[in-house]
Parts: structure tokens; sequence; C-alpha cells
């Protein structure tokens, strides 16, 4: 059995010499998430993402759901800020403790096997969750923790379906996603025989069916927000469906499943589907749990990127629960001839990939050597090859605006507003720039997608009345004639690190706001 001593308890016995060999697992995770404490307080070379800083522009606006997503997020944020000030380290800290509480569950899925812990952190994307705040962390430690009390369910515990539907319900507000562990737990009963049901210890059927009550609870926000708003979410989510774009056909599977071999370094999803293969026909309980909290969502989003071009990180739940199963495939057949050497190198390869990108500048300046030189079309074509380059340069960005700011109060008497050309800068300046000023985005009047920004009311995209005559600082390319009386181009900046461009920025004073013009198309969701 996969987790057979899952929950066994061993006493302590007087006059038995202690062993630290018990205490190793959170040795592990406790010093996992020391080191990180310790990276994102001193040692961290980014800035707040743009997701990041949405999200924490999102925890100035409490609100009981968001629209794109719950509410989780934000509220983790704002508690962490309150406590610790508005700062980088206050926005990831329940990152890092997400972190913690995902390998410590992961560990317990595992049967506590030795090789799991040190397996996950040679992952860069388990190690990436346990430092950058977004939607994720919170929803995979709530699905490793939900697994771990319905396996305690299933071997006999009916109090723990209340738990799990617990975990559930709070990991649905952080992510939709969420919704899927009950539809899969609820898949495994229906799908066993009346003889194995008989013969499962699952718990009670009330218990199961308080369960899933509990589980749906998770959702109720974001039934209330979307009916109270003209179900934008729900549209945003159709928009991710790909229901108004054209369909990628056998492109987009191709390109998921390419993004799940490189989600984990190709030997993990390998032995994740032998593992799954292998185990298909299996009646240990803890194993068939695991098997269908991971595949059918594998599945289920390999077959929607059929229809939509989907991003790695969709099926990341999966993982939580598919990884244990990959490490014990692994620590089966490592015997298999070149195993073990194919372990070690990818072991070298992930480790290497999470000091590249902890720390970037070390290899930057000759990741900037394979592409080619900047032009004024490409200003920063590194980031063709370096995702973390869009985590840098909004400190300095801000800079500049706050010195626009400043003189346009210097030589006006009037404090200026501010604005960005997309959802996706707002957030930035508001936490970078001086005062921690609101900032509006121009996005759907500009062809960018609906954002939180066109809810939070008012704002100069649909409440143009509101702003008339106002003068802007804004951040993006030229704007449409007659938006405003007059549009200044003040600044044209690049923000380099180790030599190397990584992003460019337009910065304009517009003063004499008039409004923009009726789009004649419907905006993205």
């Amino acid at each position: 059995m996969l987790a057979a001593n899952l929950f066994q308890y061993r006493p302590y016995r007087i006059g038995h010499p202690v062993s630290l060999k018990p205490f190793l697992p959170m040795i592990w995770i406790g010093g996992f998430a020391l080191v990180n404490l310790l990276y994102i307080a001193f040692a961290c070379p980014y800035d707040l993402a743009p997701d990041e800083a949405h999200y924490w522009e999102w925890s100035r606006h409490l609100d009981y759901c968001y629209y794109s997503k719950g509410p989780l997020v934000a509220w983790l944020i704002r508690l962490s800020c309150e406590l610790f000030g508005n700062t980088a380290f206050a926005v990831r800290l329940p990152a890092v403790i997400s972190g913690a509480a995902l390998l410590a569950g992961m560990y317990r899925l595992s049967g506590r096997s030795p090789w799991l812990l040190p397996a996950a952190l040679c992952v860069p994307a388990f190690s990436a969750v346990s430092v950058l705040m977004t939607i994720d962390p919170p929803c995979l430690a709530c699905w490793a923790w939900a697994a771990v009390f319905t396996l305690k369910a299933m071997n006999g515990s009916g109090r723990s379906w209340i738990a799990a539907g617990v975990f559930v319900a709070i990991g649905t507000l952080a992510k939709p996603t969420m919704l899927l562990f009950p539809v899969c737990v609820a898949a495994m009963r229906l799908f066993e025989s009346g003889a194995q049901l008989r013969t499962l210890p699952y718990g009670s059927l009330r218990s199961f069916f308080a369960f899933l009550l509990i589980s749906a609870l998770g959702f109720l926000p974001m039934l209330i927000w979307n009916l109270a708003h003209d179900g934008l979410g729900f549209r945003h989510a159709l928009g991710h469906a790909g229901a108004n774009e054209k369909a990628p056909g056998l492109l987009g599977p191709l390109g998921f499943l390419g993004g799940q071999i490189g989600l984990l370094l190709g030997l993990g999803f390998y032995a994740f589907v032998r593992a799954a293969w292998s185990n298909r026909n299996t009646t240990d309980p803890s194993t068939k749990l695991l098997c269908w909290l991971s595949v059918p969502i594998v599945v289920f989003f390999l077959l929607f990127s059929v229809r939509a071009v989907g991003q790695p990180n969709w099926a990341a739940v999966a993982y939580v629960t598919g990884f244990p199963l990959a490490i014990a495939w692994l620590v089966r057949n490592i015997h298999i001839r070149g195993m073990k050497t194919t372990v070690a190198i990818v072991a070298v390869i992930g480790l290497g990939l999470n000091f590249y990108l902890r720390f970037p500048n070390v290899a930057r300046p000759a990741l900037a050597q394979l592409v080619p030189d900047p032009t004024p079309l490409k200003p920063a074509p590194v980031r063709q090859l370096d995702p973390t380059a869009r985590l840098s340069g909004w400190k300095a960005l801000a800079a500049e605006v706050d010195e626009v700011r400043t003189k346009v109060r210097t030589e006006t008497g009037w404090e200026p507003k501010l604005a960005a050309m997309t959802w996706s800068i707002p957030g930035a300046l508001a936490f970078y720039c001086d005062g921690k000023p609101e900032v509006y985005s121009f996005g759907i009047a500009l062809a960018d997608r609906f954002s939180q920004f066109e809810v939070w009311r008012p704002n100069p995209v649909l409440d143009a009345q509101a702003f008339e005559g106002d003068t802007f600082v804004y951040v993006g390319a030229a704007l449409p004639e007659g938006t405003f009386d007059r549009m200044e181009l003040v600044k044209v900046g690049t923000y380099r690190e180790a030599g190397v461009p990584l992003q460019t920025w337009e910065i304009w004073v517009c003063t004499g706001f008039r409004g923009f013009a009726v789009r004649p198309e419907p905006p993205r969701y």
C-alpha cells in the first residue's frame, strides 16, 4: 500500500535513545520555509510580479469575490500586510506558509516516503509557488490537505469528511479549479462496484454528503457576486475557455502536453503516466484516491486544450496528488538500467533551474547572447527566453513616474491622476509609487480585456464625466486623438539588469481629459 502507515501512531518510550530520523521531515519542511523567508526578506531580486501587485490592489478593496478569481488571495495578502506593512515581504509571506503546508500535505500523502521532499524541492514549479503569491499556493495547499483528510475518511474516520469539505471550500475561495476535487471523489465512489462500497470503510453516507455540501459553500460567494455583476466572472471563464477565439485544434493538446512535461522536468511527468497506468486496477484505497485526484484532472484539461490554449498551471492541482504516485513508481523502478543516472541528471537540472529562477542575473547575460540584438520593435528580446524578466523594473518605473508627478505638481499645483495602458501595470505603480496612490487602467478602451478596474467605479473609461478636465500621468503607448486636450511624451525609459534590457516604457503627461470614444466591438472578458 502506498500510504499504509499514513496515520500510525508511534509512542515514545522512556529510556530509549532519541533518534533525529522521525524529525527529518519537519527539518526539511521547516528549513525550506526558513530559507524562503530569508530569501523574500533579504535576497529576492524581483519586484512584485504584475499578478502579485494586482492581487495586492484587490486587498485594498476587500470584497467577497472579484472579477476573475475568488477572494482568498486578497484576504491573505491584506491580513499579512496589516501585520507586517505594505511590503513585498508581507505580500509574499502567505506563499511561504502555503508552500510549507503543501509540502507537508504531499509528504503525508506519499506514506511518509523519505524521497518525496527532496524530489519536490528539485522541481522549480514547487519552489516557485513557495515564494510568489498568486492564487496557486493556497489552492494547492488546500488540495493537499483535503486529500489527506479524505484518505482518513476512507479509512474509517467519518468526521474527516467534514475537514476535507472545509479545505475544499477554502481552496475554492482561491481558485474555482478546486471544485474538481469533490467531483473526482464522487466519481470514484460512483465507479466502485457495490461489493467494494460495502467493504471499503468510506464512512457514513451522511458524512459524505456533508462533505459535498460544505465543499459547495466555497463557490457560494462567487455565485452571489456574479449574479450581482451580470455574470462578469463567468464571462471571463468562458473567455478562458476560448468562447471568443478560434479553437487551436490538435496544436492545443500538443502545447498542453509540452507544458506538463516541462512543468515536471520530463522525468516526473513520465513517472506520473507510468504510475497511473500501472495502478489503473488497484484496490488499495490510498493509491486509488491519488489516481482519481490526478489522472481525471490531466485528462480533462488535455481534452479542454482542443478548444482553448491553456496555461501549464491549469492542471497543477493534479500533481499535488500525482507527484507522490510518480515518486513511488520511481522508487520501485530505480533498478531499471540507467534510471539512477537519469534521476541524478534531472535532479541536477532541477536544482540548477531553481538557482537560476531565484538569482537570474547569474545566467541572464548568457541568455542575452542567444537572442537578436534589441531593436525599436523588440527592445527587450531576452524576454523570449527569460520568463522572469516581467518581474523586474517596476520599482524603477514607479520612481520615474514619481519624478513626473512631482514636476506636474510643482508646475500646476494639482496632484495628477495616474493611469496605465493595460490591467497588469496599475497594481505595480500603486504599490511602488510614493503614497501608494490609486492608479486607473485605460485597458478596455485600448483593446485590452475586461478587468477588475472596470468593476470599481468611478473609472475614467466608463465614467468619463467624473474625470472631465483632469490631468493624468499615463504609462503606455500613444492614446487615440481627442482623448485629452494635450498629450506630451515626457519620458522613454529602458530598464536593464546586468546590462541586459528587460523592459521599456513610455510616460506621458496628458491634460484636459475628454473621455474615450465608444468602441464598436464588445470588450474581451
